[in-house]
């Protein structure tokens, strides 16, 4: 995972930097039990599928549980390019995420998503409040352009093979 401050480290940042490497080490696993440890219970999450929000609880928890089970096999998450900000009982970050894996139905997907992030310090313990994860489109046509990779420096978009 690749990571640039906004700021000089302080321990919001550092702990952020744990808490997301705790949520890529669970995705990679596929441990719902370890991803819900990071969220809070009250979590808001605009996620890629309907409905427009989501909440926490046991609904949060299944449609983890179902993007697991989707998946034959671990899953590879990778955060890039992260980038954090915090102040002592709140931070955020974004970043650009790669997920690869073979689904049960024997397609094998490599996908690049836009995440960000909202913590909150409560209790003395960091929890991620609200996410946002998001792909773009194009305008005229409405279709999710999932074949996207991060544009290198200096460079126009790139787009997968294939």
């Amino acid at each position: 995972m690749t990571t640039e401050q906004s700021q000089p480290s302080n321990e919001g940042t550092t702990a952020v930097v744990s808490l997301i490497d705790a949520l890529a080490m669970a995705i990679r696993r596929k441990d719902v039990d370890a991803v819900m440890s990071v969220f809070s219970p009250d979590v808001v999450s605009f996620d890629l599928g309907p409905p427009l929000r989501h909440g926490g609880g046991s609904a949060f928890e299944e449609r983890w549980r179902a993007l697991f089970d989707a998946y034959q096999g671990s899953i590879d998450f990778e955060p890039h390019d992260l980038r954090i900000s915090a102040s002592n009982d709140l931070a955020f970050s974004h970043s650009l995420n790669r997920m690869r894996g073979t689904t049960k139905s024997g397609v094998t997907t490599d996908r690049w998503s836009r995440w960000t992030a909202c913590y909150r310090k409560t209790n003395g313990k960091w929890l991620i409040v609200h996410e946002q994860v998001s792909v773009p489109i194009d305008m005229k046509s409405g279709r999710a352009l999932l074949e996207l990779t991060p544009e290198a420096a200096g460079s126009p978009p790139q787009r997968a093979p294939g």
